[in-house]
C-alpha cells in the first residue's frame, strides 16, 4: 500500500527545474535571476550566454533543464516558452576562519543557494 500521488503544483502550461547548493551567495545569484525573468527563452539563453557573470553558466545549464522538462514531460511547445518565474533561495553556509594578525581569526562565510526556474507556454500573438 502506496501513498496517494501528490497534486501537480504547478499549472499543465507550466515546468520547472531547480538547482540546489549552487556556490554563490543568493544575493548574486538573485542579480543573474533577474536578468532573465520575463524573457522568452531564446532571449534569456542568449543572454546567459554572453553574460560576464561566474554563475551565468550554472542558471544558463538550470533553463535549459526546465525547457527540456517542458518539452519531453509536458508536450509544451519550445518556441512559446517564457521564463515565468526565476527565483532564489538560501542554503546552507559553511563557516571557516582566517588567520589575522596577533593571534587573532575573522570569520569567513561561504554562502550556497538554490535556484529555480519556471517556464511557461504563452501563446503567440
Amino acid at each position: 500500500m502506496s501513498k496517494p500521488k501528490t497534486e501537480r503544483v504547478l499549472k499543465d502550461i507550466e515546468a520547472q527545474a531547480v538547482a540546489r547548493m549552487i556556490r554563490v551567495s543568493p544575493q548574486k545569484l538573485n542579480l543573474v535571476a533577474a536578468m532573465i525573468r520575463g524573457k522568452k527563452v531564446s532571449r534569456a539563453l542568449a543572454d546567459l550566454t554572453f553574460s560576464r557573470k561566474r554563475i551565468a553558466g550554472d542558471v544558463k545549464k538550470t533553463l535549459e533543464s526546465a525547457i527540456a522538462n517542458a518539452e519531453n514531460n509536458h508536450e509544451l511547445d519550445v518556441d512559446s516558452l517564457v521564463v515565468a518565474e526565476a527565483f532564489v533561495g538560501k542554503a546552507l553556509v559553511m563557516k571557516r576562519f582566517h588567520a589575522r594578525a596577533r593571534g587573532r581569526a575573522s570569520r569567513v562565510e561561504k554562502p550556497f543557494s538554490n535556484l529555480t526556474i519556471v517556464v511557461r507556454e504563452v501563446e503567440s500573438v
